[in-house]
């Protein structure tokens, strides 16, 4: 039995890389990581590497009681087509925008590491 598509995501993670699975039949990206395609049920999916590129489709600044800092989270629409959520950092939280191009990053947050992004031209 070959291990779960999660497991793997995050293993590819821990080594700095951000993969999408892509199904070899109808070329769809697909996140988050599962074993067949959504809609087709193609299980023919590969390992690729995501541009890390996207632009934010929405935004919205979470407002945290001091001493906690307020914090944004976004659905980023990658470039590949799939759709995530998380947060943009490098910039103040009321200044992102929706059609902002973002990057992705790969920070570790505790012992896990995370996708968060940051402006493109940055």
């Amino acid at each position: 039995m070959s291990e779960a598509p999660d497991i793997v995501f995050r293993r590819h993670l821990e080594a700095g890389r951000f993969m999408l699975q892509r199904s070899r039949e109808t070329g769809a990206y697909i996140f988050y990581p599962r074993v067949a395609e959504p809609g087709t049920g193609c299980t023919d999916l590969e390992w690729v590497e995501a541009s890390g590129l996207g632009t934010v489709h929405a935004t919205t600044v979470v407002r945290c009681k001091p001493p906690e800092a307020d914090h944004n989270v976004v659905l980023v629409d990658l470039d590949e087509g799939p759709r995530m959520m998380s947060r943009v950092d490098g910039l103040p939280v009321d200044e992102v925008r929706i059609g902002m191009r973002v990057r992705a990053t790969i920070l570790r947050d505790g012992d896990a590491p995370l996708i968060v992004f940051v402006p493109a031209e940055s």
